[in-house]
């Protein structure tokens, strides 16, 4: 399969799970449910060990995963030399899974069945083909990115972004369809009065579903939308430019790979289209915009990334600022900030498990237990709270918050609209199928 091809799909599931996730399980305040916890063996004395399982070779590029890994272990490194977990060193284990279901499979072994972990921290992967064995083993997987439908299907997995659906180990959410809200859509229309928007996808499947997701939201939200799509393998993106300039879109949306993004948006500069906002995701919310879009400073300069975490830019927030501080030589982005706040979440749990089984420390099922209590989770701060519940019907609506910011030449990503856990939305949920 070609490189690009495999990148378009990644990015797709991506967003189609952050769309569903992260619109119908982060809130302000929640009702709860409790599930009975996980089974495993006693971690007795000694360090307490955690497995992370990265996707660093796979066939998308080196950069495409790597960032909740290297925030994991930025936390964990800063952890060990305050002393670790009420005197307990976290031994972390990393594996590359080299973006393989294969791959993905014998990391998961050599974790739980090998070194024992714990619990999974922070994972990335293109092909979680493992997570029923993790889930039949018990072993908590907590704050992973949800590139595929895994975490809205097995007990014991808990993306970074929460969830509401069952998750009985059948079919994904509810009965095979996943929901999520129109958020993103409402806030643009409401701070900015965008009425027009366009959506770009590739003659793809994945690429083109994605894309219809993106459309059904906007209609939803009463938008009028121009969709364009161009051939993958052939991509003509200076006749698309020069048709959202006529149209006169005010938000682009996209289904593209990131280095279809760069192309559009200088064909965008080119023809001199102009947009209220070139829309992204928190998978693109990096540092390196300036390089990945060095052809393009007006498109640049209209970039907006929208999420469920607090802008990795806040120098003022203290969380921000000793994530940053610990970062020193790693990239910095957002899935980094998330790969933090996994490995924070790991920590408070831990805590409490030690304090609570001092003979056994922190087991497995304690740690599970942890995380089914019902109790939404911030990360200090970093987080939009986290929740999970165990509903038997989809929600109709909810009330979702967002983090948005807008990369400026010489500041970067900037905060828009004040705090995120203030710029909320009780807006519809809308079916889908993953």
């Amino acid at each position: 399969m070609p490189r690009r091809f495999r990148a378009v799909e990644v990015l797709v599931a991506a967003l189609m799970l952050l769309f569903g996730a992260a619109c119908g399980s982060r809130l302000p305040e929640s009702d709860f449910t409790g599930r009975g916890a996980a089974s495993e063996p006693p971690a007795r004395a000694g360090p307490l060990r955690v497995g992370i399982v990265t996707s660093a070779t796979s066939p998308v590029g080196g950069r495409a995963f790597t960032g909740p890994r290297d925030g994991a272990v930025a936390y964990f490194e800063r952890l060990n030399a305050r002393g670790g977990i009420d005197g307990r060193r976290v031994e972390v284990h990393t594996c590359d899974d080299g973006g393989s279901g294969v791959g993905n499979n014998e990391c998961v072994r050599e974790l739980v069945d090998e070194q024992r972990v714990v619990a999974l921290v922070a994972t990335a992967v293109l092909d979680y083909a493992a997570a029923p064995r993790v889930s039949a083993a018990g072993v908590p997987d907590i704050g992973g990115q949800p590139v595929g439908p895994a975490y809205e299907t097995y007990p014991h997995l808990y993306s970074i972004y929460g969830s509401l659906a069952p998750r009985t180990g059948g079919k994904p959410g509810w009965d095979g369809k996943l929901y999520g809200g129109t958020e993103v859509y409402r806030y643009f229309k409401r701070e900015h009065g965008a009425r027009t928007a366009a959506v770009v996808s590739y003659n793809q499947s994945a690429s083109a579903a994605y894309a219809r997701l993106v459309t059904q939201g906007l209609r939803a939200e009463g938008y009028e939308v121009v969709t364009e799509q161009v051939d993958f393998a052939l991509p003509n993106f200076r006749a698309v430019a020069a048709d959202l300039k006529e149209q006169g879109a005010d938000l682009v949306f996209d289904a593209l790979d990131t280095h279809g993004n760069a192309r559009l948006c200088a064909a965008m500069d080119d023809v001199g289209a102009r947009v209220t906002a070139k829309v992204t995701n928190a998978q693109n919310w990096t540092d390196t915009v300036a390089e990945d879009y060095e052809d393009a400073p007006a498109c640049r300069n209209s970039l907006w990334v929208t999420g469920s975490s607090r802008n990795h830019q806040e120098t003022g927030h203290p969380a921000v600022a000793e994530f940053r501080d610990a970062m020193k030589g790693r990239p910095l982005s957002q899935w980094a900030l998330e790969g933090w706040a996994a490995a924070m979440w790991f920590t408070d749990a831990a805590k409490t498990c030690t304090r609570a089984e001092p003979e056994t420390a922190a087991t497995r099922a304690c740690v599970d237990a942890y995380l089914e209590k019902g109790e939404p989770y911030d990360a200090d701060g970093l987080l939009v709270p986290v929740v999970f519940e165990h509903r038997e019907e989809p929600p109709k609506t909810r009330t979702t918050c967002l983090s948005v910011a807008r990369w400026r030449d010489g500041e970067g990503w900037v905060t828009q609209s004040g705090d995120m856990n203030r710029n909320c939305f009780d807006v519809p949920q809308l079916a889908y199928k993953p």
